[in-house]
């Protein structure tokens, strides 16, 4: 007889001696599964809702032991909370909506079943990739799934194994096959780190794979640091990847290769982009790897088509290196070069970016890599981050969506004024749509800024009407020469906005680069900004329920746009009623990105030094701590949603005899099942009352004090469509009253706050 395998534990963390053997298990009087020791202490338990005395439970062929109901329900089961073992049928893997992740967990020994220190998961990055962990420290990784095996795992037979993935419900799952019944076999982590698949053939259980295998050094995750790559058939096993070289000769040289590699000389394109001067755009080139398991930290594109993926990575000087491969399509790489592996057979393409010594005669004699490190380091405090995406941007619009995007372009204020260097290096680009005006065709469409064309007033400048030659209608945004910090935002805006395309956010015509002239010009929206509606009691009247829940759908697509679809993921930070445009059929068009950040796919949390955009809208954690993420937009947007319900703002609301905000205003009739009461009386006639409870909740669930409880945008759409429950809400924190914020106004309000349709600054504590 084979000796015995244990595949699961329940009470792993409190297990029972072996000298204790009047434990038991049973199902108690509330129907829940129990584990008792011998003094009938439990020890564990299901922990579900079920009916006395009717419950059963059995193991399945399959190892999955399951507690159901009397209408053989599963109120319960195993594989539901894996140990160290993974069975036919059964996944591990992550849910994003939910956060709920499945891992398998090893023992602390070979005899002690409580949690030790490996834990093997699934990664939700596209494509997936499976994980050996240490702790938190990577310990082994699969490579990329390319729909049927891992590309760093060419011996692992495909019958054992099988991942979905489902971008739209955000779930990615690893589940072992059984094909019919005509193989058993399972995966677990042993205590040691090392993951096996064992099967059961002729009569006995043999291994099929292992990783890392005990063979081969090079699995070891970054065995040979960045821009290292493995081969264990070489000696010795590291090198530097061509146009690289050890960053300590001494430390390679006793056979310690963590630290990696560094360039030897300088890319063309950084050499072009370093000096203002530069008017020839030397080329970099390729040079090919193959059999390789390709490094960690991909940045996916959808682009079809391997010479268009070389194509955009040589046209993004940050782009390292890519690989197209067919199953899944352009990857690349913006990030050191970790944990790369060249295997004895299988293995993808890699194209490593490299100095093209026939594109310049300097280029054998370029400034080596550490001395111009140095020259970067003294002067970046003068570099705006802000100056990107242009090319990158406008290549991705054609051939694809990258699923995080890196600042392909740093500009200095000082090169900004420049401004004829600027635009020429703009029109130089031939993705730009932007049209340059000059200064006298915007002065004529507006009548000289006549203030009968003033259709508002921006943080950065006035906004005018105007009619060009061709008959064409224009908001022209003017900047202020008195704006200290409007440079940055200008420039910001205009790269990108002019790269984002999507119905319910303002389109970016032009932009006029004058002497001291900085204008952008805009489409012309004749509704004008949300607020000039919601908050006039005449105007409020046409809002309709119909209207604003049209409104508060577009605005919702809008924002999921810019942090999950777009080119360029992008957070607003200045989301509010009066930055919603309205055009002529009322659909809503987000303005005003003059504040807003891009950030990568895998970015959650930025801190920033200081608070810009608009008391009210502020999540806490951005306004009191500086740290902004996509759920700082969502918290602007439930006040928003609030706000047009209600029709009332936010920040000067005093309900009589409440005192209250309208967020807790909004609380506290929700607690006392009043919803309805917060509905503006201008549509208290005609309206859904299941849409408008729906939004009441959804917008307190937006507004919770911790970002962690806020939804994302695209479950935030999913709830608007009825396509997805909502959860219940937990009382804010900030449910103040408005006097007893008038008797002790803070430092930051007395001083910084500012009308709706300013900026507020704030400096970050």
């Amino acid at each position: 007889m084979p000796s015995s395998k244990k595949v699961w534990v329940a009470n792993r963390d409190k297990p029972i001696g072996h000298t204790d053997k009047s434990a038991s298990l049973k199902i108690s009087n509330d129907g829940n599964l129990k584990l008792l020791d011998g003094q009938q202490n439990t020890l564990w338990s299901t922990h579900v809702m079920a009916k006395s005395n009717y419950s059963t439970a059995f193991l399945s062929d399959y190892g999955n032991f399951v507690l159901r109901d009397r209408n053989a329900n599963n109120l319960w089961e195993s594989f539901d909370e894996p140990t160290d073992t993974l069975l036919p049928n059964m996944k591990i893997g992550v849910n994003t909506k939910t956060g709920n992740k499945r891992n398998l967990i090893s023992w602390k020994g070979e005899d002690d079943p409580s949690f030790g220190s490996f834990v093997v998961e699934l990664t939700s990055e596209r494509p997936p990739q499976l994980f050996t962990r240490n702790g938190s420290s990577p310990y082994w990784r699969s490579g990329q799934w390319d729909t049927t095996r891992f590309i760093g795992i060419p011996a692992m037979d495909n019958t054992y194994f099988d991942v979905k993935q489902d971008i739209v419900q955000g779930t990615s799952y690893y589940t072992n096959n059984n094909h019919n019944n005509s193989i058993f076999g399972y995966l677990f982590i042993s205590f040691e780190g090392t993951l096996k698949v064992d099967s059961w053939t002729n009569n006995r259980w043999s291994t099929k794979w292992n990783a890392p295998a005990p063979t081969n050094p090079c699995e070891i995750y970054g065995k040979c640091g960045p821009f290292g790559v493995c081969n264990q058939f070489s000696s010795p096993i590291c090198r530097c990847l061509e146009g690289f070289k050890p960053i300590s000769d001494e430390e390679w040289n006793r056979g310690n290769w963590t630290r990696g590699c560094l360039r030897e000389l300088e890319l063309n394109c950084q050499k072009s982009a370093s000096t203002a001067a530069s008017t020839t755009v030397k080329k970099d080139r390729f040079g090919k790897i193959t059999q390789m398991k390709l490094p960690d930290s991909a940045d996916y594109s959808s682009i079809d088509d391997a010479e268009r993926c070389q194509s955009w990575c040589l046209g993004n000087c940050t782009c390292l290196a890519y690989s197209y491969v067919n199953a899944i399509g352009c990857m690349a790489w913006s990030k050191d070069l970790l944990d790369t592996l060249q295997l004895s057979t299988g293995g993808e393409d890699l194209f490593i970016r490299l100095v093209d010594a026939s594109a310049g005669a300097d280029a054998d004699t370029g400034v080596r890599t550490r001395t111009k490190l140095i020259i970067s380091l003294s002067t970046i405090s003068g570099i705006i981050l802000f100056g990107a995406g242009i090319s990158v941007c406008g290549l991705s619009k054609r051939r694809g969506k990258f699923g995080k995007m890196t600042i392909p372009r740093l500009f200095t204020s000082e090169e900004l004024l420049r401004d004829t260097a600027w635009k020429e290096q703009m029109k130089e680009d031939d993705t730009s749509k932007l049209v340059f005006y000059d200064f006298d065709s915007i002065r004529l469409a507006t009548d000289n800024f006549n203030v009968k064309n003033k259709l508002g007033q921006g943080g950065f400048g006035p906004v005018y009407k105007g009619k060009l030659n061709d008959g064409k209608e224009i908001a022209a945004k003017r900047l202020s020469s008195s704006s200290g910090q409007g440079i940055a935002e200008f420039k910001n805006e205009i790269l990108l906005i002019s790269k984002l395309q999507h119905r319910n956010l303002v389109r970016l015509l032009g932009c006029c680069i004058e002497g001291e002239e900085k204008i952008l010009v805009y489409e012309y929206l004749p509704n004008k900004s949300l607020d000039t509606f919601l908050f006039d009691s005449k105007e409020k009247a046409k809002l309709s329920w119909s209207v604003r829940f049209h409104i508060i759908q577009g605005v919702a697509r809008g924002l999921l746009y810019l942090h999950r679809d777009s080119c360029l993921r992008v957070i607003h930070r200045d989301l509010k009623v009066s930055n919603i445009l309205l055009d002529e059929k009322m659909n809503p068009k987000i303005s005003d990105f003059g504040l807003s950040r891009m950030f990568e796919g895998t970015q959650v949390l930025v801190n920033t030094h200081k608070v810009v955009g608009t008391l009210g809208y502020m999540s806490p954690e951005y306004a009191m701590g500086g740290i902004f993420s996509e759920k700082s937009d969502v918290y602007s947007f439930g006040v928003l949603l609030l706000e047009i319900i209600s029709g009332k703002k936010n920040t000067s609301l005093d309900y009589p005899g409440q005192n209250l905000n309208l967020l807790a205003y909004a609380w506290h009739l929700w607690c006392e099942g009043r919803g309805s009461d917060l509905i503006d009386e201008g549509i208290a006639d005609a309206f859904s009352v299941l849409e408008v409870m729906r939004c009441i909740q959804l917008g307190l669930l937006c507004t919770q004090d911790h970002a962690t409880d806020r939804p994302n945008m695209l479950a935030v759409v999913l709830m608007l469509n009825g396509e997805s429950n909502l959860s219940q809400p937990k009382q804010p924190t900030y449910t103040f009253s408005r006097s007893l914020a008038h008797e002790v106004p803070s430092q930051e309000e007395s001083i910084r706050s500012m009308n709706t349709i300013t900026i507020t600054t704030v400096e970050g504590r």
